[in-house]
């Protein structure tokens, strides 16, 4: 689990693919001595293993599915990425619920600069856009950010300087590829309120008829 909250900016030494999968390398100033073997790290969003590491590189198993769901597959040596460790029990939730399970790629449409702060728009597929909400939250390459607005198959968010500067957000081109996470609870509550759906759908006395009120 994660927060989206972004510790550090690392660099791909290599990606090298073996068939469907891959095998990814990545140089980071994270303190790699309290990090171990088998630790969950979140590279540009999606939650991978860490297989082996020296002083300064992590490396990683890249799934199949990872590599058809996410733009981890697009990556060369040199590539800017956003790196976060798992959360502690006890460590502030700054960002937001973050499971680093990517539900899709998007794309950069379109970009703004209004009094410093940069306005970007996304476009991603209509059956993941169905989970974002107006001033809900959304992981966009593992940064935790606020949905400005939203229509059927795009979404704005604001990014301030500080954000903008500390993570890959700042090298995005209109057209690239990003890693888009939607918030967890909105899932979770279509998944178990799935069965009132048909006949009707959900209404006042069915949820007091199954004891939710």
């Amino acid at each position: 689990m994660f927060t989206g909250l972004i510790e550090d900016t690392g660099r791909v030494a290599s990606f090298h693919r073996r068939g469907d999968a891959g095998l990814l390398a990545v140089e980071t100033s994270l303190p790699t001595a309290e990090i171990a073997i088998g630790d969950s790290i979140a590279v540009n969003g999606a939650c991978l293993t860490v297989t082996a590491k020296n002083q300064r590189t992590l490396t990683f198993d890249v799934s199949p599915e990872s590599i058809s769901r996410t733009s981890l597959g697009t990556l060369v040596s040199g590539s800017r990425i956003n790196l976060e460790r798992a959360l502690k029990l006890g460590d502030r939730l700054g960002g937001h619920i973050v499971s680093g399970h990517i539900d899709c790629a998007g794309y950069l449409t379109s970009t703004g600069i209004n009094s410093g702060n940069h306005q970007m728009q996304f476009r991603l597929p209509p059956e993941h856009a169905r989970y974002l909400v107006e001033k809900g939250s959304v992981t966009i390459d593992g940064i935790s950010l606020t949905v400005n607005a939203v229509a059927q198959e795009t979404f704005s968010v604001n990014i301030i300087p500080h954000t903008y500067a500390s993570t890959t957000l700042a090298g995005l081109k209109t057209g690239d590829r990003v890693n888009i996470e939607t918030d967890i609870i909105g899932k979770y509550v279509e998944r178990l309120t799935s069965p009132w759906k048909t006949g009707g759908g959900l209404s006042m006395k069915t949820l007091a008829e199954n004891g939710f009120i």
